[in-house]
């Protein structure tokens, strides 16, 4: 075994026992006092109605991807901000190609009914 890769093993060694011994002093201490209450899952307080493994409309799945989508176009304007006298013409015309593109989305989806929450 190389010589160089001997600190990065030490290193990998003393992390894993970090990790594990950090769980086993945890299991050692912490109180452990289950009840029935504190067994069920959580439902922002609710007592929980029905399967916890019924399946969700796809509809549900559409909704958190459109988000996502135009979540991120907030994502990429922001430091196109910050910075927007100094890039010039070329990225002010290249932003408004981005919005137009995203705007096409926006409309496709809500053409398609995507944003209907029935």
């Amino acid at each position: 075994m190389p010589t160089e890769y001997l600190p990065i093993v030490i290193f990998m060694l003393v992390a894993t026992a970090f990790g594990l011994g950090s769980l086993m002093v945890g299991i050692i201490f912490r109180p452990h006092r289950p009840y029935a209450e504190k067994l069920i899952p959580y439902e922002s307080g609710n007592i929980p109605v029905g399967e916890t493994r019924s399946r969700f409309h796809i509809h549900f799945y559409i909704i958190a991807m459109l988000f996502l989508v135009f979540d991120v176009e907030a994502v990429f304007m922001y430091p196109w901000a910050v910075v927007f006298d100094k890039i010039g013409l070329y990225a002010y015309i290249e932003m408004i190609l981005f919005i137009l593109i995203l705007t096409v989305g926006y409309i496709y989806a809500w053409k398609k009914d995507a944003f209907k929450w029935d």
